[in-house]
């Protein structure tokens, strides 16, 4: 991974916690918001004409705009370290009807709107997370459908 000039500040569009993880990472990644919009919106575009993923996001989510607009911010906190998701993916995809095939057309088109949309280290950033989210999801549904028994207890 080639390293750009670390930038003094990052541009006023980013809301960070973490400004100088951020500024950093959009340096080394060549990713910003604007690119992860991208990357988002043609991921879903692609998401919904899908054969396979298109039915199950069809049956969960009537409106577009929130969900994307979740999902930019999302994307943001997983790959700029900007901390502006807030939510509980895990909970939202625990009861989901899906099986590893389902992950991995995710992954498929993930990964091809990332090399399409992104340079090669920011592709490279965002596909390693989105296959450590796809098993983290997969493990999900899987520990749901074996009910409270089958969900350990951490202490």
């Amino acid at each position: 991974m080639t390293h750009a000039p670390f930038p003094e500040t990052i541009p006023e569009t980013i809301r960070s916690a973490r400004p100088a993880a951020t500024a950093a990472l959009m340096a080394e990644t060549g990713l910003d918001e604007p690119r992860l919009r991208r990357l988002v919106h043609r991921f879903y575009d692609r998401v919904r004409a899908d054969p396979m993923l298109g039915p199950v996001f069809a049956a969960r989510i009537a409106d577009w705009g929130p969900h994307l607009a979740k999902m930019e911010a999302f994307w943001s906190s997983v790959a700029l370290m900007t901390g502006r998701y807030h939510g509980k993916p895990v909970e939202r995809h625990a009861d989901l009807p899906v099986d590893w095939a389902h992950f991995e057309r995710w992954l498929a088109l993930f990964r091809e709107t990332a090399a399409e949309t992104c340079p090669p280290e920011g592709a490279a950033l965002v596909i390693e997370r989105a296959e450590r989210i796809a098993r983290s999801l997969h493990m999900a549904v899987q520990d749901a459908r074996q009910g409270p028994a089958g969900i350990p207890v951490l202490r």
